[in-house]
């Protein structure tokens, strides 16, 4: 079936295309939906509504959005929400590392517990909204490590398999993530309908 995901983010699109890929995975770009849509929720549940919302204008196919972010346990939830922009608008995810990095310094590894979070809504032609979250836990590093990946991979450091995010490679991580475990769910929900 059509699905277009509410996204600008090109990793997670990739990625949403990789997990999805028995169905047919549509950027809102392709349905027309040219929009940046303003997170003024307070939960990722709200945040990942309000992207689909947005799309629901250009398009009556089923539509997923997605709204993700690092919580590190030593910062209170920083960055949380506000991940994407934790340096500042307009900055980069290198700022943003570096940034969560030097709050960090002084703490041990195993102090530096942390887990990335992600929210995906399903909104359906009918209106009717279901949300999907999945969580993976982890330890922020001392340093950037790996190649891969996107936004805060290079320091998310997962037990499971000894490395960093961007560290091993897209099929790896995209068997343990947190977009993995939402995306599952709402994958095994369609397979249903």
């Amino acid at each position: 079936m059509d699905i277009v995901v509410a996204t600008n983010n090109k990793g997670k699109l990739a990625e949403i295309k990789k997990i999805l890929k028995d169905h047919n995975v549509l950027s809102q770009n392709d349905v027309g939906a040219f929009v940046d849509v303003d997170e003024t929720g307070t939960t990722y549940e709200e945040n990942a509504l309000l992207k689909a919302q947005a799309v629901r204008a250009y398009t009556d196919k089923i539509i997923i959005a997605d709204d993700s972010g690092l919580e590190v346990d030593v910062l209170g939830g920083e960055p949380g929400l506000y991940s994407a922009r934790y340096a500042g608008e307009g900055t980069t995810p290198d700022q943003g590392m570096d940034k969560l990095l030097a709050k960090l310094a002084g703490f041990s590894f195993k102090e530096k517990t942390a887990r990335f979070i992600c929210c995906i809504t399903l909104l359906m032609p009918s209106g009717t909204v279901h949300t999907f979250r999945g969580e993976c836990e982890g330890f922020i590093t001392d340093q950037k490590c790996g190649e891969h990946g996107f936004g805060f991979d290079p320091v998310f450091w997962v037990e499971s398999c000894g490395k960093t995010f961007a560290e091993i490679s897209d099929e790896e991580k995209n068997r343990i993530s947190h977009r993995y475990k939402a995306l599952n769910m709402l994958k095994e929900f369609l397979d249903e309908l």
